[in-house]
């Protein structure tokens, strides 16, 4: 019997274990302290009223015989990917319904997407970078190669003809530093995407917090339909962090290899996957009408403005950052040229408050700091005083 060595070649800890582990340590020794995380990208505010009685409703019918549901579709209820579709079309875009999946989460489909994909392919990911991306890949036994994003290029990494990739991750807005890219950077990217066969695979998990034109889909750009993926979650969108759900839009016509995608994706779904819930789908649905969307928009708008508070002490500051505009991250440079863990150290010892270093997402991130919104407002605003008062 033998493992999958692959797993020998991660970091030992994932990274918000390590933040998990030194701030509950610390939690331990200073029991007296307030303690203000804003590491995590985790919601705070509850899930809007109109889901809530959605997801009542759902459970409710399978408690009644003539409304019990039994195994969902592998690719979702017809009413939830219909619900999607009329979301991308109220942004300009046309995505069909069959082309939609309904998942558990992005994080899932981003990390189990490589089930189709051979273990020959290179794959491109951008650094700094969403850690399920690379580690998903490594278990794979995939070589990846980095496209740098650095202060200098806004970090926000381009195509480079010297450099081949088969598979490339791009999140916009980006998780962790909050850059989006614009059409014509995005058109570059999809340009090299057909050029060398390769498909890219595109997190929009955050496209609800854009505020200006940059696109919220890959698909509003020519051309995407023949070389990406979209995911997307509700986490961010909705609240539905610890209520799960998703989607992925792949359309009909993208091929590789002899072989259609969307084919090989509901394949594999069919075969690992047993779908989400009914009344969670329930749930989703009603996200997208146009009671949810308004209700949704109060929340996104609290996270946006404690992105604010949050920038603007910043600014006060006179240090670097990214994000705060089109996403719920703040992504900085740690002052006083600390190293990012070291940062994390001397914010939690000295302020008490929580962040992420940005070193755990990549080498770029080296001497960078991730802050979020997803707090509570009073916290949000006493953290932004403990770090001013530190910082000044």
């Amino acid at each position: 019997m033998r493992i999958n060595r692959n797993y020998d070649n991660l970091v030992p800890s994932y990274l918000f274990a390590e933040i998990a582990k030194r701030t509950n340590a610390y939690i331990k020794a200073n029991p007296d302290k307030k303690v203000i995380k804003l590491g995590i990208g985790d919601v705070t505010l509850p899930l809007a009223p109109v889901v809530v009685d959605a997801l009542k409703k759902g459970a409710d019918e399978l408690g009644v015989k003539e409304t019990f549901k039994g195994y969902p579709e592998y690719e979702g209820y017809d009413f939830a990917r219909e619900a999607v579709a009329a979301y991308y079309k109220r942004n300009g875009v046309t995505v069909a319904a069959d082309e939609i999946f309904i998942s558990d989460g992005a994080k899932s489909d981003t990390g189990n997407i490589g089930d189709i994909f051979g273990a020959d392919n290179i794959v491109m990911v951008t650094d700094p970078v969403y850690p399920v991306y690379v580690d998903s890949n490594i278990m794979a036994g995939r070589q990846i190669v980095y496209a740098p994003c650095t202060r200098e290029n806004g970090f926000l990494a381009m195509p480079d003809d010297s450099v081949r990739a088969d598979i490339i991750y791009l999140c916009s807005p980006n998780n962790p530093t909050g850059a989006a890219y614009n059409a014509d950077q995005l058109k570059a990217w999809v340009d090299y995407a057909n050029k060398n066969d390769a498909i890219i695979l595109y997190d929009a998990a955050y496209e609800a917090f854009i505020t200006d034109d940059c696109p919220r889909s890959i698909f509003a750009v020519d051309g995407a339909r023949t070389c990406a993926i979209e995911f997307c979650s509700l986490s961010k969108t909705a609240g539905f962090t610890g209520t799960r759900c998703g989607y992925t839009v792949i359309p009909k016509e993208l091929e590789r290899d002899g072989h259609n995608i969307h084919g090989l994706w509901y394949r594999r779904e069919a075969t690992k996957f047993n779908g989400v819930s009914y009344p969670v789908q329930c749930a989703a649905a009603a996200v997208f009408s146009d009671e949810g969307l308004a209700q949704i928009r109060e929340n996104l708008d609290y996270y946006k403005e404690n992105a604010r508070i949050i920038a603007s002490a910043l600014d006060e500051l006179g240090i670097y950052y990214t994000g705060g505009k089109n996403s719920p991250y703040i992504w900085l440079q740690c002052p006083n040229g600390m190293g990012s863990w070291e940062f994390f150290d001397f914010l939690l010892q000295n302020a008490q408050v929580v962040g992420t270093p940005g070193e755990g997402f990549g080498a770029c991130g080296k001497g960078y700091f991730r802050l979020t919104s997803f707090g509570d407002r009073d916290n949000t605003i006493e953290a932004v005083e403990r770090i001013k008062t530190l910082l000044q």
